[in-house]
């Protein structure tokens, strides 16, 4: 087996931090997908109590009940936003996440081309001192034939 390379250890490096930074876009990803089910469940929250004030209003509602529907859609609203707010944070996250992942992959993909340009260059020297080694064996035995005995 062939020693590690300098070469190699940065390839593993690399990969390493590759990985890494798609277990940090799945995991903001996940993040996402959690803060967008909790913004639908406000959303659906806000619907059912404004259409319950409205039933309410249409059957005859106190000034009182009328001002803490109010209140709690106006609460519920809040929460909207600040949901909104926390999905606009993660998709900013999610974004330089996609960004480091693209650049760890740009890396890994130089170093990858280097050790490929390097096999190859190493391939060539291996056929050229085969070849060399085939070529003074045909030339030893050539002369020895040529030769009177």
């Amino acid at each position: 087996m062939n020693p590690e390379t300098p070469l190699d250890v940065l390839i593993n490096l690399t990969q390493d931090k590759l990985d890494e930074a798609g277990r940090v876009l799945a995991d903001l990803a996940a993040q996402r997908r959690e803060a967008q089910g909790q913004l639908k469940t406000l959303d659906n929250y806000r619907s059912d109590y404004t259409q319950k004030l409205q039933d309410t209003t249409e059957s005859g509602v106190t000034a009182s009940n009328y001002h803490n529907f109010r209140h709690f859609i106006a609460t519920l609203d809040e929460a909207i936003s600040q949901q909104n707010r926390i999905i606009a944070q993660i998709d900013i996250r999610i974004e330089a996440g996609r960004q480091q992942w693209h650049h760890e992959k740009r890396h890994l993909n130089s170093y990858e081309t280097l050790k490929t340009r390097q096999l190859r260059q190493l391939a060539t020297r291996e056929q050229r001192r085969e070849q060399r080694a085939s070529d003074e064996a045909a030339a030893g035995l050539y002369r020895r034939l040529r030769q009177p005995h």
